[in-house]
């Protein structure tokens, strides 16, 4: 089985991960749409990487809500900062086994003096950090959660 982790509603149980199978994109600009789509949905979007420790740290805590928030309008996005030479060797076995990752997209844009003001202006480009947002409300958390209550609490103040 091969899972395509661009539909929020597929679960998987196991599954094999290609790199044609994750979402890239290799200019900030060919994924900004994701940014300002204004609709009833809530977006929930992290910026991580297999390589960064507080972003694998709190992982647990996205799995748990994309499973608790799976029948609200509410779209998780995990865009994975990992280099290009490490999809195949880290990233993909990462999220093999991982099966309640919410939808993962990989950006390899190296340009991010462009691209992270258009994120969020106070961001200093440390990982990780989630932007969440609904037509004009905005919240962005420039740190690691500490616990999936504040994830929780955040996300549901959307509502």
């Amino acid at each position: 089985m091969v899972c395509f982790f661009l539909n929020a509603d597929a679960k998987a149980t196991s599954c094999t991960i290609t790199v044609d199978s994750i979402p890239t994109f290799h200019h900030f600009d060919d994924m900004e749409f994701a940014f300002s789509l204004d609709n009833d949905t809530t977006y929930v979007i992290n910026f991580w990487a297999t390589w960064c420790k507080p972003c694998v740290e709190e992982l647990p805590f996205f799995e748990k809500a994309y499973r608790a928030f799976e029948n609200q309008p509410v779209k998780f996005i995990m865009v994975s900062l990992d280099f290009k030479k490490q999809i195949q060797s880290k990233l993909i076995p990462f999220l093999e086994k991982r099966p309640d990752m919410p939808e993962t997209w990989v950006l390899l844009d190296q340009d991010g003096n462009s691209w992270i003001p258009k994120v969020d202006e106070v961001w200093d480009g440390a990982i990780p950090v989630t932007l969440f947002y609904k037509g004009d409300k905005r919240v962005f958390v420039g740190e690691s959660f500490d616990d999936y209550e504040q994830l929780q609490s955040i996300i549901q103040s959307f509502f």
